[in-house]
């Protein structure tokens, strides 16, 4: 083993390694990989640049949508419309030549169809009877069937 080295390094011309030619092209290389060295990082910073950019020219957009949401809400408050609608819901006002009839709550969901209120209570009485696992089971179905209500 001994041998192989010594021959090893007796065959190397050890002098073409001592030229200054070779010396000059490590030099070259050298400079070569810290150019793209240095070309790769101000490629890295300026990606991360303008994804930074793009982020915040997204941020403007949004905001000048909601100010122009704002802008046309303040126009709407100001309107004739939004004026008679806010008193009749708020102060129970009437427009002149119209009558208000007070309703009592009792006397109109007297005239509601039970139907609809037997079968919403009837299928939340059988989903409590269920267990958890069986309630969230039987959701996933209905969402992977496109069923709007349980019953279906």
């Amino acid at each position: 083993m001994i041998n192989k080295i010594k021959n090893f390094y007796n065959n190397v011309n050890w002098q073409h390694l001592q030229d200054i030619r070779v010396y000059g092209l490590f030099v070259f290389l050298i400079i070569v990989l810290l150019m793209t060295w240095s070309g790769v990082k101000a490629i890295q910073s300026n990606y991360g640049l303008e994804k930074q950019i793009s982020q915040l020219q997204q941020e403007v957009q949004v905001q000048h949508l909601e100010n122009n949401n704002l802008a046309l809400n303040n126009t709407y408050f100001q309107t004739n419309q939004y004026l008679e609608l806010s008193a009749r819901q708020n102060f129970g006002l009437a427009a002149p030549g119209e009558t208000e009839i007070i309703v009592p709550e009792a006397v109109a969901l007297s005239h509601v169809s039970n139907t609809t209120a037997t079968s919403s209570t009837t299928s939340s009485t059988i989903n409590s009877k269920q267990p958890l696992w069986q309630k969230n089971f039987q959701a996933w179905i209905n969402f992977f069937l496109n069923r709007q209500n349980p019953t279906d």
